[in-house]
């Protein structure tokens, strides 16, 4: 389980499974919907003209929810038998940024690339990456963060709204002591950044300035992200991997979905990609 995003459109809940190929929805009236994908999923959008994008192995597709038809969208020369898309987030003005992966996470070949709502190449803004993960922005819109699971950093960056490029790549936070590495992000309306700690059994809130606010432990090792959603955004969403994968024993609660209540805190709505 990873990728969460929140429809606020639809009230609804979207995330992947990454290895079974799938995109799955919960509805607020708990009715489940899923949709195979062809290829490993690495994140999700939903498109303001209806359906979504997926980040797959090999580019940024489009999903019809209707047919369950996958058609390729986007690409770049780089990815290939080494290097997949992997998590990526959509900004306030309906661009996608999606992070690549080495397969192997043993070299830093991955990089960071916008998706214009218009386009169909994927624009490279960063690299020098092992593993991509935990895209969001503060609620200006001014930081990017963006996670480097290898490196077990968060970075921030300087994000420029109006043409979609990072700069002062920077250490925001590392998860060295924390017992794993960071996973899925996102930013509440106070700007802090909540990170799953995937092997740590935990989620962590930062404060702006890069300092623990809060932890909360999780009665899984392995949770790979957060999303805020509920009509209040004040629900936080955490979808858990099964360490099964990884030819592990696994827990009966492995991989399951999670919520959280109660925590006094408000997320920010996700936006759709498109122009």
């Amino acid at each position: 389980g990873e990728g969460p995003v929140w429809d606020v459109q639809t009230s609804s809940l979207f995330w992947i499974d990454i290895l079974e190929k799938r995109v799955y929805r919960l509805s607020l009236a708990g009715q489940i919907q899923s949709w195979a994908v062809p290829q490993i999923i690495g994140s999700m959008a939903i498109r303001r003209g209806g359906g979504a994008i997926v980040a797959l192995a090999n580019g940024v597709h489009t999903l019809d929810f209707d047919t369950g038809q996958c058609k390729p969208l986007a690409s770049s020369p780089d990815l290939n038998e080494q290097v997949q898309l992997a998590a990526g987030k959509v900004d306030r003005l309906g661009r996608f940024v999606v992070g690549s992966s080495d397969r192997g996470m043993k070299e830093a070949r991955g990089k960071l690339y916008v998706l214009e709502p218009n386009a169909t190449v994927l624009r490279q803004i960063d690299s020098d990456i092992f593993l991509a993960n935990g895209p969001c922005w503060s609620p200006d819109d001014r930081t990017f963060y963006h996670a480097d699971s290898i490196r077990k950093l968060i970075y921030a960056y300087d994000y420029d709204i109006d043409d979609g490029v990072v700069s002062r790549r920077r250490p925001f936070a590392s998860t060295e002591s924390l017992g794993g590495i960071p996973d899925g992000a996102t930013v509440d309306t106070d700007g802090c950044v909540w990170s799953a700690i995937c092997e740590g059994a935990k989620l962590v809130r930062f404060r702006p300035d890069g300092g623990i606010d809060r932890m909360i432990e999780m009665p899984v090792k392995l949770p790979g992200s957060v999303m805020f959603g509920g009509p209040r955004l004040d629900r936080l969403f955490v979808p858990t991997l099964s360490p099964a994968f990884m030819g592990r024993p696994a827990d009966p609660l492995d991989g399951s979905l999670y919520v959280i209540d109660g925590l006094g805190v408000q997320g920010i709505a996700e936006p759709r990609f498109g122009a």
